[in-house]
This record gives structure tokens, sequence and C-alpha cells, in this order.
């Protein structure tokens, strides 16, 4: 069993490259997660979505946690402030360090899912997860967001006004692309996180990321923790492959 992490789920730059890294647990069902947890000794930070959440539910969170491993929530909440609220509040009670809401439901709810969390998590007698505004999906390329959504503004500008949302509203930090990090981190210096998807190892496909850059590239731009998924699951030796991405961190 892994040591417990820090308390504190946002990063700083004393932590080792194994506390930097969230492993995405993108699969479908709780005994192919937790295999593959179990596979990384080094392991300290897991990511569940809304594939295996919808799977396993909140007990993979709880069997997760069990084993000493930090949870990333990552289900993106956007409804109305009421119900963004009730969701972040049963959300903390299972024990995420880290929980997603999305920043284009706007300030009000935003600031209604940070109140939950801390009244769920109070109740559960454990520490406020540090909430996360999702900013801009990494699988949106520039061109097909303006077209599709109809968002005149550049990504890089929208980005920073959902990050500024979620300062307004008193979340912790935000989920964007590596590419808005350095601007980001320059706006918003620590203990804001900034945790980035789209994470690919020097050499490595793109995938379905439109917006990517190397564990190194990204850290180094201000990113607090990196979300790497497939680099690291779909390789033959995750375990090695983990080591690879803690090594380029180094």
């Amino acid at each position: 069993m892994p040591p417990a992490a820090a308390d504190d789920p946002v990063s700083s730059p004393r932590q080792a490259p194994a506390e930097r890294i969230i492993l995405a647990l993108d699969r479908p069902d709780a005994t192919s997660a937790l295999a593959l947890a179990a596979a990384i000794p080094d392991l300290r930070w897991v990511k569940v979505g809304l594939e295996l959440f919808s799977a396993a539910g909140p007990a993979v969170v709880a069997q997760l946690r069990e084993r000493g491993l930090q949870v990333f929530l990552d289900l993106k909440f956007h409804d109305i402030p009421a119900t963004m609220a009730g969701a972040c509040r049963s959300a903390a009670r299972l024990g995420a360090g880290l929980i997603t809401v999305h920043g284009s439901a706007g300030a009000e709810a935003l600031a209604a899912a940070q109140a939950g969390a801390g009244e769920g998590a109070a109740a559960a007698g454990l520490d406020t997860p540090t909430l996360l505004a999702v900013t801009v999906l990494t699988s949106w390329p520039a061109a097909r967001f303006a077209a599709e959504l109809a968002i005149p503004e550049p990504i890089p500008a929208y980005v920073n006004r959902l990050a500024a949302l979620a300062v307004t509203a008193g979340l912790g930090g935000c989920v964007c692309s590596p590419l808005e990090v350095a601007a980001l981190r320059q706006a918003h210096p620590e203990p804001f996180a900034l945790v980035t998807p789209g994470i690919r190892p020097a050499g490595g496909t793109a995938g379905d990321q439109a917006r990517v850059m190397t564990p190194a590239e990204a850290i180094g731009a201000g990113a607090s923790r990196l979300v790497i998924g497939r680099p690291i699951s779909a390789a033959q030796d995750p375990a090695g492959a983990f080591a690879l991405c803690c090594r380029e961190l180094l």
C-alpha cells in the first residue's frame, strides 16, 4: 500500500514527481480500475471520472481511499446553483481531495458548489476538498470551438474569464489545457491550483487531445498537477510508464 498523500491537495514545487501525477482510471468497472492502481506501487493520486463512477459508484472511491490513494473526483458538475450545491455536498462526503465543476455554470453556481462542498465535508468530519472549475476541454481545437459553440472569444481569453469566475466564487483552482497554464499562473499564483489534462510524454501521440504538452513542459509552465491516462494505463508496463513520466519531472 502506498503511503498516504499530503493532506493539502494543492501541489507545491517541493513535492516529489509522484505527487504531481494523477492517473486517470478510465475503466469500465471497479475490478479493472483497482487492478490498474495496484500495478503501480508508487502511485499517489487517481482520477475517478464519469465512466468509472457510473459503473462502480461511490464504493470505488472508498476502495481507493482504503488503499491510501488520494482521489480526484472528475464528474464535472454543471447545473443550477441549488443542484450543484447538493451534488458537491454529497461528493465531499466521499473524501475526494479534488472535485470538478464546470466554470461556465457561472459565479453564483460555483459559489453554491463551494458552500455545499464545505458543508458535506464538515458533516463527514473531513477536510473540505478543493473544487476545480473546468474551463475549456482539451479536446477542443480553436476553430471548432468557435464554430460549433459560437464563442468568438479566443480560447485563452475564455479560459482566463472562467478562471477569474472561479477565483471570485472562492474555488481553489481550475482545470485547463497545459497551453493556458503559463498565463493563468501569472494571473493566479499558488496556492490556486492548475490541474492539466492533455499531457503526453515526449514522443507520445496526442490521440483525441488537441492542446497538449509533455509533463516537464506543463510543470515548467506552472501546472500544479498533471492528469495522465492512456500513456500509462494503455502501456504494457504501467508502472514503468508511470516511472518514466516521473523522471521527466526531475
